[in-house]
């Protein structure tokens, strides 16, 4: 036991995890919780990592983000290629940035992925080359589901029977992974590494408003981005 904490700091919650899905007030209460307690929050959101979209992803505005600090929102150009694995990496620079100040972590998004990953684990598959993606992408465009499908299971079974016909980023992924790697993707996600956290000692929080105040909310940022600007954002966005 740490006797150089009271009784109440060591029972202090170090991390928390708030999820939900979009315009469910996750923002709002990640702020007040970071405001009252002095923590930082960290997002988990793959969207508002891009610089260039700020008004499109619902970013935390200056006047949010000078009301506690903020960390991985809108640093990464929208040009760059951002993975699940330079988050977690990020994540947990962040995380040891928290801890090493005593402050309590609060990580917020929609990204059920970036959760997973952070919890669960991620399994390291190597990068893919861009040629290679290029390649597999271009084979993939002009087949219809049902022969992309079978592309798949043709040389990775085990995956393709995982799959829906229909879920086509998926079996792309999977022939990716099997031009770049010669492996199975079910084979590197079954090397899952140690996860960041563990869920248990944190706290986590999932907000679920009922579908007709969600649906309303929604509708009310939609107006607000497009009075913001969205059309503007889009159109400077380069092809």
């Amino acid at each position: 036991m740490d006797h150089g904490k009271s009784s109440e700091e060591a029972l202090k919650p170090t991390v928390v995890l708030i999820a939900g899905p979009t315009a469910s007030g996750k923002s709002a209460v990640a702020l007040g919780l970071a405001a009252r307690t002095g923590g930082v929050v960290i997002n988990a959101d793959s969207m508002q990592v891009y610089r260039d979209l700020r008004i499109l992803t619902a970013r935390p505005s200056e006047t949010e983000t000078a009301q506690a600090e903020h960390v991985l929102y809108g640093h990464v150009p929208g040009e760059a290629d951002y993975s699940v694995g330079r988050w977690l990496f990020e994540a947990e620079t962040a995380l040891a940035s928290a801890r090493q100040g005593r402050r309590i972590a609060i990580i917020i998004g929609g990204t059920g992925l970036y959760f997973r990953a952070l919890t669960i684990g991620l399994s390291a598959i190597p990068a893919i080359p861009e040629a290679i993606r290029a390649q597999v992408r271009s084979d993939a465009e002009p087949l219809a589901a049902g022969a992309l499908h079978a592309k798949l299971a043709a040389i990775d079974p085990v995956t393709a029977a995982r799959l829906k016909v229909n879920d086509r980023q998926r079996i792309v992924r999977g022939l990716e992974v099997m031009a770049a790697t010669g492996r199975s993707l079910t084979a590197w996600q079954a090397e899952t590494g140690a996860p960041l956290l563990d869920p248990a000692h944190c706290v986590r929080l999932v907000l679920d408003p009922e579908r007709e105040t969600l649906n309303r909310r929604i509708d009310a940022r939609f107006d607000a981005m497009i009075e913001e600007g969205a059309l503007d954002e889009v159109g400077a966005i380069d092809p």
